[in-house]
Order: C-alpha cells, then sequence, then structure tokens
C-alpha cells in the first residue's frame, strides 16, 4: 500500500509498504480521506513537541470497514471516521473516562504511524460509524470534535460572551460549537481574511485584529467587563500568555494550543479573577458523537471549511504551498 511519510523536517515522500494486519480487536480500515492539520504542518516543519522522525502522518480519517471483529456493527462497507487518540484503557485518566488525556497516550500521525495511506489499522473502540454524513464530512469531525471538547470544557452556557484568540481551524471549531451552545461570540487575529471568514461564514458576532489597540477595543466591546469564557486556539506563547487579560472576573481561561514553551501569568491577575484556568487536550468520543449530530443536522458550514484538496500521490508537493497564508486554506483534503 502507499503511504505518505515524512522523513524529516521538510522531507515528505509517498513510499511503498505492506498492508496491515488487523490485530484481535482491531479493524481494517479503507482510507478515503484525511484531512490535513495544523499538526501534520508543524511535523512538516520540524515544530512538534511530541515527535520522533520518520512518521507517516495524518489523524483527520475517515473511510470504510474492510474488516472487522467477530460480532461487531462494523459490517464492511460502512463508512467510519476514526478517533486517533490511542488510550491505555488502565490509567488514572482512562479509569475516569479521560481517554483523551491518558498517560500512555499514542496519537496516530504523532507517536505512532497514522493514516495518511490506503490501510490503517485501530482497535474498534476507537472507530465511529459516519452513516449520514459525507466522506469528506466524516474526516472533518476529528478537528471539529477538539473545539466542541474546548467548549464542553469551559461549561459555558447560553449567554456568556465568549472570546476565542486564534482564527484557524482549531478556532473556527471552538466558534462554531460556542455559537450552538447560545454564546455571543466575538474572534482575535492576526489575519483580516480569517475573520472576514469568521463572521461572514460562521456568523460570530464580531472580530477584532490584533494590534495596539486590541485590549481598548476588547474592553469597549464588552463594557469594560471583558469575556466570561476565552479560548485561545493560537498554538503561539506570547498570545496565551497575554490572553488572561481579556477573561472577565469569574471567568474561564481554556488553553487548546499547544507549545513547546513554558507559558507564565502574573498571580495577581490570576487570582483577583478567580480564574478557571483549563486545559483542553484531544477530544472524547462524546465530542465525536456531539460533532456528528451537529454535522447531520447540517449546523456546521463544512463546505465552506474545506477550501483545498489533493490526491495522495500529489500531497508532498502541496504541503508548502498550504503553509503559506498566501494560500488561503482553511481546511486541506487528501483523497485516497
Amino acid at each position: 500500500m502507499r503511504a505518505l511519510l515524512c522523513a524529516t523536517p521538510g522531507t515528505l515522500r509517498v513510499e511503498e509498504r505492506a498492508e496491515p494486519i488487523p490485530a484481535k480487536g482491531e479493524v481494517l480500515i479503507r482510507i478515503r480521506r484525511a484531512g490535513v492539520c495544523g499538526t501534520d504542518l508543524h511535523i512538516f516543519e520540524g515544530t512538534h513537541p511530541f515527535l520522533a522522525y520518520p512518521r507517516v502522518i495524518g489523524h483527520e480519517l475517515a473511510g470504510e470497514v474492510v474488516e472487522a471483529p467477530p460480532g461487531s456493527t462494523l459490517a464492511p462497507g460502512r463508512p467510519v471516521s476514526i478517533i486517533p487518540y490511542l488510550a491505555c484503557g488502565a490509567c488514572v485518566a482512562c479509569r475516569r473516562g479521560k481517554t483523551n488525556c491518558c498517560q500512555k497516550i499514542r496519537v496516530l500521525g504523532v507517536h505512532s504511524d497514522g493514516g495518511m495511506a490506503d490501510f490503517v489499522c485501530v482497535p474498534e473502540e476507537n472507530v465511529i460509524a459516519a452513516d449520514g454524513v459525507s466522506l469528506d464530512e466524516a474526516a472533518m469531525v476529528e478537528f471539529l470534535a477538539i473545539g466542541a471538547h474546548a467548549v464542553r470544557r469551559s461549561a459555558m452556557v447560553k449567554g456568556d460572551r465568549v472570546l476565542v484568540v486564534g482564527a484557524g481551524p482549531i478556532g473556527m471549531a471552538c466558534m462554531i460549537f460556542a455559537k450552538l451552545r447560545g454564546a455571543s461570540v466575538i474572534a482575535l487575529d492576526l489575519r483580516a481574511d480569517r475573520l472576514d471568514f469568521c463572521r461572514e461564514v460562521i456568523g460570530i458576532e464580531s472580530s477584532v485584529l490584533v494590534g495596539a489597540e486590541a485590549l481598548q477595543t476588547l474592553s469597549r466591546m464588552s463594557d469594560g467587563d471583558f469575556f466570561d469564557v476565552v479560548i485561545d486556539a493560537t498554538g503561539n506563547a506570547k498570545a496565551m500568555m497575554a490572553g488572561l487579560a481579556y477573561v472577565a472576573h469569574g471567568g474561564a481561561y481554556v488553553l487548546v494550543s499547544v507549545v513547546k514553551d513554558a507559558i507564565t501569568f502574573p498571580d495577581p491577575e490570576l487570582h483577583k479573577r478567580e480564574t478557571t484556568l483549563l486545559a483542553s487536550r484531544n477530544a472524547t468520543r462524546e465530542d465525536f458523537e456531539i460533532v456528528l449530530d451537529a454535522l447531520r443536522a447540517g449546523r456546521v458550514p463544512t463546505d465552506a471549511l474545506l477550501t483545498h484538496r489533493a490526491s495522495l500521490a500529489d500531497a508532498a508537493t502541496r504541503f508548502p504551498f498550504w503553509i503559506d497564508p498566501a494560500s488561503g486554506v482553511i481546511k486541506a483534503m487528501i483523497e485516497i
């Protein structure tokens, strides 16, 4: 079978590998779609904190069942989405149902070889039926679920004022599911084109361009109170540290981003707000189900989010183009 390998930072190639054989309890899936994530681009650039090369990349995956364990409801040919977080099932986090932050977690395409390939084998519990959605949508469930999980972590309620910092795909997913909870959403980003998209397509209430006046503008827009929930999806340590200033007294600050750097906050600012500071990592099966329900109901603008396509054979040459902001990529999809 073919597989897209990142051999070293900046070096991608399609290579031939043996077709995988499912172990006990595993499902063999023919991959049909693989979304390109910021994680994949970071791997290509050499900036991902949890990766060793070489690595077959890809964790936003959809396909069709080829073979499933005896008694499974996953019949051959059934369309599926893959939950790419392989948990141990025994650690303290897993025992509490928090498989998304398992102590021994292996994420496909990061800690172990991923799914930008013709076939992949994964445990049955990591496969979720995707009936009623397109293959494109099924491959978009994972990044949308990260946003849904961050929103759920925040415990936001209808009427809350929410600021999402970072208008990439994960930030947009946070905006979509915050809107579905009835929150009033504002976006903050460096790119005017992304902010335009968020207002016009996602339907957020307003947006602010990063700059010297951003703090004053956000204060004015919130009557000096700032925001009940702030979600950072920038992947930038300076932005993550600056974001505390946008949190209302009694509010919550949710960090979806992960960076190699240490991040710090002034303790008086954290304490005087009685800030709820939350990390949000990956997603759970519950979040995947929430996203699939929203997709089936037509509540996610997937056609607009999906901006670029390539075949597996052409994907290696497209990554440098997709990294360039001038390309206008929101979500790129590899067809297999």
